[in-house]
């Protein structure tokens, strides 16, 4: 699903204009991100939950060169299926 598709389909189903749904989606895009930032766990019922893990610091090799490189920590985000949506899901329910 892409952005202009999920816009026309709130559009259509809050009776609102193309251009709301758009400024709708973009800000729940911002207000998700903001709590991630802040450290918060996001969480979509029906859906799942977002959050912000640490991929620890590694050494990897460079597939070019075979030199070993260093690859820094960082931050990384996480979603957790809820078990309504992967019960949906494995049921064979279209």
């Amino acid at each position: 699903m892409t952005l202009e598709q999920l816009t026309d389909h709130l559009s259509a189903q809050l009776s609102i204009s193309k251009v709301q749904a758009h400024e709708t989606v973009h800000a729940l895009t911002r207000h998700i991100t903001q709590a991630l930032l802040a450290g918060d766990r996001v969480s979509l019922p029906g859906l799942g939950s977002l959050s912000v893990g640490v991929r620890k610091a590694r050494s990897g090799r460079n597939p070019r060169t075979s030199e070993i490189i260093h690859i820094p920590e960082r931050k990384v985000v996480k979603f957790s299926v809820s078990s309504q949506l992967s019960a949906t899901l494995n049921s064979g329910a279209k």
